[in-house]
């Protein structure tokens, strides 16, 4: 009888044991299955990033990208030789120089809005937070003649001043060949923008879209399942997610509320001085969000998951619990990429 029981409970275990790992795979085939259908969606959202923002009407090639990354760092380029491009977009920082608001070139002066990432910014459909350039190459020459950023007098000063450099003569003209004087505040601006063009950074969550499943964590697929159902890709899709479109800051309540903001900017009103465009911003790029700290226009928010949480609310009228906004900050990590090293420093 002894035995009998024995062999039961043992019979009975076994059962158990392969109940368990039946139910255990059935939920990894689901999980799978879920995941694969993810992986589809997502690639019909945001596509795919392309190695080189190309502009037909500023060719790329080796000399002009090296003589615009010579340009982006030479601090010569501002009126006291002390800020460069780089100093408000920084490369080793992910483009950023992680302040509220940038120094300019004059002591005590300060931009009004947030330095955003130059990385993957040409892909953008517009440049500045009020799209108030339409290309990099247009975006390039801005801060250089911004009294309270680079403060150089004007465009003709800068072309003087870069003329009197034998190595610039020698580089602008190879670049720019059969132009009598190639030194020109427009060639300044397509070298820096060619050079702006090659600075794109693929991520994880590239090669996720491109196939390997293995790519992104499952926390990250869920962080990525719960940042399309909550209904952030109304404005952060396309390969940049984000920097397409303008959106008003504040739909569903007054921003300046939510984020503690010193002071109310009007955003693209400023550009336009039509009324529809108070408080409308270009929606930013989230990729290497993780990293280009603080946030929104006026950098007023330093924490990624609070202005998570602050988006959800102003913008779709949802209330986030913690852990809804951890995830979709976790599926935020898988779009940082890399600069690469030949463009980070000189």
């Amino acid at each position: 009888m002894k035995h009998l029981l024995a062999i039961f409970s043992i019979a009975f275990l076994v059962g158990a044991c392969g109940s368990d790992s039946s139910k255990e795979e059935a939920r990894e085939q689901t999980n799978t299955s879920e995941f694969a259908v993810l992986a589809e969606r997502a690639k019909t959202i945001f596509g795919t990033l392309p190695t080189v923002a190309e502009n037909p009407d500023n060719p790329i090639s080796d000399a002009k990208v090296a003589l615009g990354k010579k340009l982006y760092f030479d601090v010569r380029l501002s009126k006291d030789d002390k800020i460069s491009c780089n100093s408000c977009h920084n490369l080793s920082t992910y483009g950023v120089d992680n302040l509220p608001v940038s120094p300019g070139n004059d002591a005590g002066t300060f931009g009004t809005r947030n330095s955003p990432t130059v990385l993957n910014a040409a892909f953008h459909s517009t440049q500045f937070w009020d799209g108030r350039a339409k290309d990099v190459e247009e975006q390039a020459g801005g801060p250089i003649v911004n009294p309270v950023e680079m403060a150089i007098k004007d465009p003709k000063f800068l072309e003087g001043k870069l003329s009197k450099i034998d190595e610039y003569k020698t580089e602008f003209t190879a670049v720019f060949p059969g132009e009598a004087n190639p030194v020109t505040y427009e060639n300044i601006q397509k070298a820096i923008g060619a050079f702006e063009r090659k600075l794109v950074t693929p991520a994880p969550f590239d090669a996720y879209l491109e196939g390997d499943e293995n790519a992104l964590s499952n926390e990250q697929k869920a962080g990525l399942d719960k940042f399309i159902s909550t209904g952030c890709i109304a404005c952060h899709a396309g390969n940049t997610l984000g920097g397409q479109m303008f959106q008003k800051f504040g739909t569903f309540g007054n921003y300046w509320e939510q984020t503690q903001s010193e002071s109310i900017d009007a955003g693209r009103f400023e550009v336009t001085k039509n009324e529809t465009d108070k408080y409308m911003f270009k929606v930013p790029s989230l990729r290497n969000i993780e990293k280009t700290a603080p946030y929104f226009h006026d950098g007023s928010v330093k924490d990624l998951g609070e202005s998570v949480k602050i988006m959800a609310k102003l913008q779709l009228n949802k209330d986030l619990t913690d852990d809804e906004v951890k995830s979709i900050v976790t599926f935020l990590g898988s779009l940082t990429g890399e600069v690469p090293e030949q463009y980070r420093s000189m």
